[in-house]
């Protein structure tokens, strides 16, 4: 008889309490019937997106104790004082940039000589990833940013995307509304997140358009531009844009970001922001008379980085703040219209969570998991392994220092 391998899901333990989960039910039946040899036990959840009555009427069996279990999967940061000596993790670890926030947990991990496989490092030959949240956190960033809009104008109410079912009731009421005529948003960035924002945008019925009219033209629809590095910096010697030169030597860059900051009414920002960077604008920036930008949704969500209104991370449950360019200090959001209403939650694809859950367990499904359940040799799984027994694996023993200090 074949031993079964078996798989915890685990209870997420981050605070505040995450509802996503890295596989729904009917995907764990699906792979209960491709791979006969697993077997999936579910630690119960009061707040997880899909109930624990609808593991049980799948007959996945619930479980508190998953001391048994092999594989232990979540999806954000695990409470430290719940780890299980000698297991496989896999969840976002945030350790890897030195996060100064997790160096307990990752310190508790070594010592219980856990091996962890990091979803963010999972990725092809080519580095690029193959398992992300980042499409569903820029389809609700930039319903945030309409939303916070709509709140600071008084045009019109759109429902917190988390009191919403689902993405497709969040559309239909995005549907409903109408944009000012002549408003216009700005999009950084070029990869999943950014896609994401397209789809929200596309929804509301703003038009894309190049950044040399944006930047040149009026227009009487809402419209959006994207822009990527080649838009918003250049060489400080006047050099031609190289995007490989730009992520190898980002320091040799400097901002050329203002111009866009005088005719953008909502920022959105999908990029990665490498802290060698130049920052987008300065806070003195932010106080001069042409600058325009009243909402930032900032789904990149660098705290103190190239955004300085950034400040801190908000929550899915209070998403705004202002952001008093005088004073360089927050205040209580939609109290002043001089303030510069700013969203920066953390873990936006949180709330659509059947829907990012969803999609992160197809993504799973179709890269990742038949090479760990059954063992294959893996270039991909080692790439994303930064403790093996407790050890830190080739590629990340430049984390040495951070477990020490």
């Amino acid at each position: 008889m074949i031993s079964k391998i078996k798989i915890g899901i685990l209870r997420e333990t981050r605070n505040p309490p995450d509802r996503r989960v890295p596989l729904t039910p009917p995907q764990i039946i699906a792979l209960e019937e491709t791979y006969p040899e697993l077997q999936f036990f579910i630690q119960p959840s009061d707040y997880r997106c899909y109930s624990n009555e609808e593991y049980e009427y799948l007959n996945i069996p619930l479980k508190e104790d998953l001391r048994d279990c092999d594989i232990l999967m979540g999806v954000k940061e695990v409470d430290k004082r719940t780890f299980i000596p000698g297991k496989t993790y896999l969840f976002f670890a945030h350790v890897a940039k030195k996060q100064p926030h997790n160096i307990d947990m990752f310190r508790a991990m070594t010592q219980e000589k856990l091996s962890l496989i990091d979803y963010e490092y999972l990725t092809t030959d080519r580095g690029q990833r193959v398992v992300a949240f980042g499409r569903h956190a820029g389809i609700v960033g930039a319903y945030n940013g309409i939303r916070a809009r709509g709140i600071k104008t008084n045009r019109f109410k759109l429902k917190p995307a988390y009191q919403c079912h689902d993405l497709d009731e969040m559309w239909a009421g995005l549907r409903l509304i109408e944009l000012k005529p002549g408003l216009k948003i700005l999009l950084t960035g070029e990869g999943r997140v950014a896609n994401g924002a397209i789809e929200t945008l596309s929804i509301a019925n703003v038009v894309q358009v190049s950044p040399e009219d944006y930047l040149n033209r009026e227009f009487e629809v809402p419209v959006f531009c994207q822009i990527g590095p080649q838009h918003y910096t250049k060489h400080r010697s006047g050099k031609e844009f190289s995007f490989d030169h730009f992520r190898m030597h980002p320091e040799e860059y400097e901002s050329a970001f203002i111009p866009y900051t005088r005719l953008t009414d909502i920022l959105i920002t999908g990029h990665y922001w490498d802290p060698r960077s130049p920052v987008f604008f300065t806070k003195e920036d932010m106080r001069d008379p042409g600058f325009r930008i009243s909402v930032i949704a900032d789904i990149s969500c660098d705290v103190n980085g190239p955004i300085p209104s950034t400040i801190r991370a908000t929550t899915i449950a209070d998403p705004f703040y202002g952001f008093n360019p005088y004073l360089e200090t927050e205040e209580t959001s939609f109290t002043s219209l001089k303030n510069i209403t700013t969203m920066s939650i953390d873990n936006l694809p949180g709330e659509l969570p059947r829907d990012a859950s969803h999609s992160f367990g197809i993504m799973l499904m179709e890269n990742v998991l038949h090479d760990l359940f059954t063992g294959t040799e893996s270039n991909m799984i080692k790439r994303a392994t930064i403790l093996s027994g407790g050890k830190l694996t080739k590629n990340f023993d430049y984390l040495m220092d951070y477990l020490k200090d």
